[in-house]
């Protein structure tokens, strides 16, 4: 039977992308995401607060260069891939990490810091969903030197 290793997460970056060039001009790049699960009230009134997990995301090659010129710290993203764990050994002592090697990348949301002046309109509706719809600017879709000419959905699709 076929195993599977398959990661979606949908999360805020924590910090840019960091770019590296390795032999032969392989590209990397890397940044943490960040998910969030809300916190609530038992019914005993004890707070139950809200947990953020990190997860450190990898980008090769193409993906990696899209990424260093487009995802920045505090959009919200779609990421799609597999798990890795890296072992070394430093000082005498085994290290592990496991990381996110993504696979797609989909830019949800972009901060204000973020958006071009393309004359869409900021409302105080209380409908996050036509919020952000309203809110949002264009990114590339598909091909990094490829730059859509409208606004319509999400903001951006790449795959390695």
């Amino acid at each position: 039977m076929a195993s599977v290793n398959k990661v979606i997460l949908i999360g805020n970056v924590g910090n840019d992308p960091e770019v590296r060039y390795l032999d032969r001009g392989v590209c990397i790049a890397t940044f943490n995401l960040a998910t969030t699960e809300k916190g609530y009230t038992m019914q005993n009134g004890t707070q139950v607060p809200d947990v953020t997990e990190w997860h450190p995301i990898v980008l090769w090659r193409n993906l990696a260069e899209w990424a260093q010129q487009y995802v920045r710290k505090s959009m919200k993203i779609y990421v799609e891939g597999k798990l890795k764990t890296r072992t070394w050994e430093k000082d005498g002592q085994i290290r592990r990490k496991t990381e996110i090697i993504a696979e797609n990348i989909q830019i949800l949301y972009k901060p204000d810091q973020y958006r071009r002046n393309d004359g869409l309109q900021v409302t105080d509706n209380n409908d996050e969903a036509s919020d952000i719809q309203q809110n949002m600017s264009e990114a590339p879709i598909g091909n990094e030197n490829e730059v859509p000419q409208g606004g319509n959905g999400f903001l951006g699709l790449f795959r390695s």
